[in-house]
This record gives structure tokens, C-alpha cells and sequence, in this order.
């Protein structure tokens, strides 16, 4: 009977899969929704996105108008009015576009980075989440068994049959399981709490005791070259890459003249003079070393790419070995907790007197402990595995 909690909530997991997986996106998808760091960022990063484009297009024109004063005043008065607009390579053959668009790109990996950092983060806290619900089930299980042991015990004690030790001994017990429960709920309450903050301070309920099912990915390699793909750190580091190329070709079209292209009229006494005029702007120094630099731009974005890989890859295969480790743990667990399990042999040699109460409360610590170590052998598998799939998110 004491295991009967335990085995129930894992063929629940095998039954239910979607369950508990369902539950938790809809808390993730109101988090995403109502974090206030996420709405800064979104908000920041659509004022960037703004600026990143306010330099593209072409200068404005210039007017120009002067009124002059003839002397002697017999030569009469002077008027000027000239209208140009510079014309600039970068800004006609859209390369200042492009840059803008490809910086606004990398925002938008930024960003995403972000979202997932913190999805991921909640979900971590979700796991905890379902495993402080599963150990409070599995305490409420051995705190009414052991109630019903004291109970029994103190009927033998008023009887003259039992003795003092004894129903001390489950005293202690039932305070020992106690505290346990009023352990476990402290922290459900901070982790549900945390989850709160992070839902912008919305209320969150979660009372699931499920976990998501929990598929492997057989060949690591193959699998890797998809994350590598999505992950938004390594593609916010490939739209670096192309920008900065970008901006060496927009740099080496700055050393260009622009060229400038207006109107121009000129009224004097009795005559007047009107046509087009041309200017040239020839950059000798405003230019200097931009090509330059833009080249150990794209130098320095493609070495961070080549570590952020190395590191992806790393991060993420051991990883994968953590999972893959930690799964053959969980699996052991459950095999010893079906193959091993002594607690009706127990409680049913208590029962008939083959054992005593104390004898009864050794053995049965001793199997709690192992119950306890599984329940935090499969949180800790689900955590990792969160942490190894987090591109999903």
C-alpha cells in the first residue's frame, strides 16, 4: 500500500503524456506573454530597430535664397535661388538598407535568445514544480500510514500490550514526516512564487504531477546539426558575420565623390541667369581606415563563430551524456522500486506481529530513502533534458 501513490502517478505519466505537457505550456505561454523583462526587451529592441533604419535614405535637399543690395543703387538689386540634393552611391544602391536590415535581424536573434533564456529558466521551475507535487503526494501517503500505525500503537499502549518505546518511536516518525511536508510546501510556495514574478505578477496554478514525455534523439550528431540551425546564439553570430560584410562593401563605396545636383537661378536689374549646377564631394580623410575595420569586424565576428560552436557543441553534447546517464538511472529506480518492492511485506508482518514497530519503521526509512532518491533522479532528468532540448521552446 505505501507504493501505491508512487506506481500511480508513473502509469499516469505513461498514460497521460500530453497532460502534464499541455499544463506547462500554457503557463510558459503566459509567461512569455506577461513577462515585464521580455515586454522592456521587445520594446527596446523595436526603438533600435527604428534608428537602425533612419540613416538610409538620402540627405535632404538644401534651398537656398539671397537678397542683395545694389550699390550704387543705380545697378539695381541682386537675387539668388538655388535648390540641390547630394546624391550618395550607398544610400541609391541600397547598401545602407541592407546593413540596417541584417543589424535589425541580429535584434530579433537577440531577443530570441532571451525569450528562451527565460522559458527556460520558468520551466526548470515547472519541473520543480511537478516534483515538490509528487513528493507532497507521496508524504500524504506515508504520513496516513504511519498515523495509522500510531493510532494502533496507542491502542496496544492503553491495552498494557504495547510499549512506550515503541509508540515513541512512531511519534517521532509522524513529526519526521510532518516537517518533510511543511519543507516540501515552503518550497513549492517560493517556486510558485518565483513563477508569479516572472508572470508579470499574474497568479500561476500549477498542480500538475505529470512529467512531459521524454523522447531521445538516437543519433547526436544529426540531431546537433538541427540545433545548431535554431540556435539563436549562433544565429545571431552568422547575421553578425553578414553584416559586417556588408559594411565593408558599404565602407569601400564611402571612398567614392557623391555627387551633388541642382538648380540654380540669378535675377539682376533688367537680366537674369538660370541652369543646373553639379558639386563633387571627394572624401580624403572623413573615410580613413573604414574599409579597414570593417574587415577586422567580419575577422573577429567569423572567431566568435567558430567558438560559439566549439562551445555549443561541448555544452550541448555533455548534455546529451548527462540525459542519456541520468535516464539509466531513472530507469534502474523504477526496475528496483517493481522488482524490490517490500512495503505490504512489511506492513503485513507488523500486522501479525512477526516484527516489530521499530524494526518495521528501519525497513521502512530505508525504502523511503530510495523512493526519495528516484523521485530526484527523474527531476534531475527532466531538468537536463529541458535544458538540452531549450531551442524548442
Amino acid at each position: 500500500m505505501i507504493r501505491k501513490v508512487f506506481f500511480t502517478i508513473i502509469a499516469l505519466m505513461a498514460a497521460y503524456p500530453l497532460s502534464g505537457q499541455e499544463k506547462m505550456q500554457e503557463v510558459l505561454r503566459s509567461i512569455e506573454s506577461n513577462n515585464t523583462s521580455l515586454a522592456a526587451l521587445r520594446a527596446g529592441i523595436e526603438a533600435d530597430q527604428l534608428a537602425n533604419r533612419t540613416d538610409i535614405y538620402l540627405s535632404d535637399p538644401e534651398v537656398g535664397f539671397d537678397y542683395l543690395w545694389g550699390h550704387p543703387s543705380p545697378i539695381g538689386n541682386r537675387i539668388d535661388v538655388s535648390v540641390s540634393q547630394t546624391l550618395d552611391l550607398p544610400t541609391i544602391s541600397g547598401m545602407k538598407g541592407k546593413v540596417a536590415d541584417r543589424k535589425n535581424e541580429m535584434l530579433r536573434w537577440e531577443y530570441e535568445s532571451q525569450r528562451i533564456n527565460t522559458l527556460t529558466q520558468a520551466k526548470l521551475l515547472l519541473i520543480d514544480m511537478i516534483y515538490y507535487n509528487r513528493m507532497r503526494q507521496e508524504l500524504c501517503l506515508r504520513q496516513q500510514t504511519i498515523d495509522s500505525i500510531a493510532t494502533a500503537e496507542k491502542r496496544k499502549l492503553d491495552g498494557g500490550t504495547g510499549t512506550i518505546v515503541d509508540y515513541n518511536g512512531v511519534q517521532l516518525e509522524q513529526i519526521a514526516i510532518a516537517a518533510e511536508i511543511q519543507e516540501i510546501e515552503t518550497e513549492r510556495k517560493a517556486t510558485l512564487a518565483t513563477l508569479e514574478q516572472m508572470n508579470g505578477g499574474k497568479e500561476v496554478s500549477f498542480d500538475c504531477a505529470e512529467y512531459e514525455e521524454i523522447v531521445l534523439p538516437i543519433d547526436f550528431d544529426s540531431w546537433y546539426a538541427e540545433s545548431e540551425r535554431k540556435n539563436p546564439v549562433l544565429a545571431y553570430v552568422r547575421s553578425e558575420i553578414e553584416m559586417n560584410k556588408q559594411q565593408v562593401s558599404l565602407s569601400r563605396s564611402l571612398n567614392l565623390p557623391s555627387l551633388s545636383v541642382g538648380y540654380m537661378l540669378e535675377k539682376t536689374q533688367g537680366e537674369h541667369y538660370q541652369g543646373i549646377s553639379l558639386g563633387l564631394s571627394i572624401p580624403l580623410w572623413s573615410t580613413r581606415n573604414r574599409v579597414k575595420q570593417a574587415k577586422a569586424a567580419v575577422a573577429a565576428a567569423e572567431a566568435r563563430q567558430e567558438d560559439a560552436k566549439i562551445q555549443f557543441y561541448g555544452q550541448l553534447n555533455i548534455l546529451y551524456q548527462r540525459v542519456l546517464g541520468l535516464n539509466e538511472s531513472a530507469l534502474t529506480y523504477r526496475k528496483a522500486l517493481t522488482e524490490a518492492d517490500n512495503s505490504q511485506y512489511l506492513k503485513r508482518a507488523l500486522d501479525v506481529g512477526e516484527i516489530s514497530v521499530l524494526d518495521y519503521l528501519r525497513q521502512a526509512s530505508i525504502y523511503y530513502q530510495f523512493i526519495d532518491k528516484a523521485m530526484s533522479a527523474e527531476r534531475d532528468l527532466h531538468k537536463s533534458h529541458a535544458e538540452l532540448t531549450s531551442y524548442t521552446l
